[in-house]
Parts: structure tokens; sequence; C-alpha cells
């Protein structure tokens, strides 16, 4: 395993994350229809990662494991954070960097969702609560509450950290401008700093290119990169069909049309260089972490115990400058 620095602080975490938005499925359902999670399989999962030197996990408050963010299936909410507390159950904690969010709805009554003060103070507790642990290594604002003054969250954020319940702050899924706030008035009101950005990063989603990837490097803070492999489009496995994690993202299911001759030519690539086109994708995101010189760590969603390998294997793969010169114009063009 190698390791990097959580964002701009002096925790340690392995270079590939593993996250629990999208966990192993049973095949069978809930009574709200909702599939339920394989917790055997994420559990072998979970034990192979860490024996082979992954301490970072990553997941959510509103997270169930098998449904879409999109939907509001307030029955379900929590289950992500119920599930990794199971699985890191026994283990050293302070071998474990364990990071989680809060934003989406708890429940239906008013102050259930936000960034507001109230919303945040409950929820930081119910989260340990799920996870069954003293803190959290990361904390993380899911996206944007534009009903709650930015000065109110950040303030709160940086309180968790006062009182112990939170080592370090994060955002996820906010403009470059909320960033850019977020980061000054955590200066004039000499509050605790962000450290990392959880954003959407990939070799075809680049997004982030344009403006936050500067800001990250204007603060030195790290990025937390979710769906590294655009949601399996890069393994080729969906490549002949839609079924997948694919159709959790309908903007996806665009791209597998748009891109569908950019995904064979990567694919193209990585069989002349003998790697899969997960290994492919994993590797040059590692790649474009040291040439920007920032911690840019993919977040893996690894739904079978068989995955493990072929991802972690991608750290040993040396992508060179020609290499990413090439892939830049399969991707960009």
């Amino acid at each position: 395993m190698k390791y990097t620095k959580l964002g701009n602080s002096g925790t340690v975490v392995s270079s590939i994350a593993l996250g629990t938005w999208h966990l192993p499925g049973k095949g069978n359902y809930n009574e709200n229809n909702v599939e339920n999670v394989d917790e055997e399989e994420f559990n072998r999962i979970f034990k192979k990662c860490y024996d082979l030197g992954i301490n970072f996990y990553d997941t959510s408050n509103i997270y169930h494991g098998r449904v879409e963010e999109n939907e509001r299936h307030i029955p379900e909410t929590g289950n992500s954070e119920r599930v990794l507390g199971r699985a890191i159950k026994g283990i050293e904690r302070e071998s474990l960097v364990i990071a989680t969010k809060v934003r989406g709805p708890m429940d239906t009554f008013p102050n259930s969702e936000g960034l507001s003060r109230k919303h945040i103070m409950w929820q930081i507790r119910e989260s340990l609560k799920r996870l069954d642990i003293d803190y959290v290594d990361l904390y993380q604002a899911h996206w944007m509450d534009k009903n709650t003054p930015v000065k109110e969250t950040v303030r709160t954020l940086s309180h968790l950290i006062d009182i112990d319940l939170v080592r370090y702050i994060g955002e996820s899924n906010h403009d470059a401008i909320d960033i850019e706030e977020f980061m000054h008035d955590s200066e004039i009101y000499n509050l605790h700093d962000i450290v990392t950005l959880q954003e959407p990063y990939n070799i075809l989603q680049r997004d982030i290119e344009k403006d936050k990837l500067k800001i990250a490097k204007k603060y030195n803070l790290g990025i937390l990169a979710y769906v590294p492999l655009a949601q399996g489009l890069l393994s080729g496995k969906y490549l002949k069909s839609n079924n997948g994690r694919s159709e959790y993202v309908p903007e996806l299911l665009n791209m597998n049309d748009e891109y569908r001759n950019k995904i064979e030519k990567l694919l193209e690539f990585s069989k002349e260089k003998e790697i899969s086109g997960t290994q492919l994708a994993l590797a040059w995101l590692l790649k474009r972490s040291e040439m920007e010189k920032i911690p840019i760590i993919p977040l893996l969603g690894i739904t079978k115990f068989s995955y493990v390998e072929e991802n972690l294997d991608a750290l040993n793969i040396n992508l060179n400058m020609e290499d990413m010169k090439y892939l830049d114009e399969i991707t960009l063009m």
C-alpha cells in the first residue's frame, strides 16, 4: 500500500479509500422494495482491504448502500454507517480513518436536513451512534444548503473539532465560490479550515479541473475523487449494456452513448498496457495527483470480493507523461 496526506493535515491515509455509497447487494428486498445489503460479502471486502493496507473509509449519514441518492428513502438512511460500524468492530480504532457526511434528509420534519447548527449537532451524534465510535476523523458537508449562512455552517463544523467529536472537516459537491467562502470565513473568524474536497472526478468527468482543482492547489486541499470509474463505465463492463451502476446517475447513460468511442479507445490502450480498464482509470487519477502535487484519492465502491486485488493493483502501475498526453488526446478531444 502507498500512503498520502489527508489534505493539508498531518494525518496519513491510504492512497486509495473504500467508499460505502454502493455496497454489495443480496438480491432480495425489504418491505420498502429496497434491496438488502450483503453484509457478509462487504465484511470480506473490508477485511481484505484492511489487510492490504487500506486505512481510509468513507460513508455518509444518508447512504443506504443499495438505493439511488436522488430518491427519499428515509427509513433506509444511515444503513451504510451501521454496516461499516459493524465491519470495523474489533479493529483498533486508531488504525482507521473514518469519514462521513451531513446534509441530506434524515426524517420528514422541519430541521431534519440541512447544514444548520441544529441539524449538524444532532446528526454528528447520530452518526457516531450508527458507526459505534467516539469520534469521526473527517466530517464533510455533503452539499450546499442555501438556507443556512455559510458562517453558521463553518462555525458549527469547527466547533465539532473543538469538542473532540471530529478531527477534521471537509466539503463535498459545493460550487467553487462556496468553497472560497468557506475558506474566507474560516480565516476571518479564526476557525478550523476544511482539508478536503470530495468531488466527482475521473478520466471522463473532468469538470473539477475548470475551477475546483485550482482552489485545491491554492489551499493545499486534498481531493477525494468519487465515481473514479464513472459508475463502472471505465471498466468496460457496461459498454454493451446499460445495466449496472450507470443506471444510478442518468447523466452517465448519456455519457455511455456520447463517449462510447472514447471508452473503446481507453480500453484499447489498457489492453496494449496489459492492464484492465479499471486499473487504467485508477492509475490515471494517481498520476494526476503526482502531477498536481496534491493528494487525489480515489474512493472505490467495491461490490465483489474478486474486484479487490484488481483495484489495488493500480497502485503498481506507473503511467508516464507520454501516456498521460495520449489519454488527454482521447478524452479531451
